[in-house]
């Protein structure tokens, strides 16, 4: 999942900086670019990185699997009802 999510966000904050640099580069204050930029980047890795968002969902919720049945397995330890 790390990777995934490292892939995810470099790609994200690369597409907000050409974003960005395309529009101050066109006489846009820098500030009103960036903001800019962020809106744009965000609807298009949407559209763009759809099947990488759509594993970093699907690792997320394995993660949370895991997380709930370990914490339901150490709950049940500490009440004492485990049978083993």
């Amino acid at each position: 999942m790390s990777r995934d999510l490292l892939v995810y966000t470099l790609l994200r904050l690369a597409m907000l900086v050409v974003i960005a640099v395309g529009l101050i580069a066109v006489g846009v204050p820098a500030l009103v670019a960036v903001l800019i930029g962020l809106v744009v980047a965000f609807a298009l890795s949407l559209v763009l990185f759809r099947g990488l968002r759509a594993r970093l969902d699907d690792d997320l919720a394995e993660a949370r699997t895991r997380r709930r049945a370990e914490r339901d397995r150490l709950r049940t330890a500490l009440r004492g009802d485990e049978t083993t």
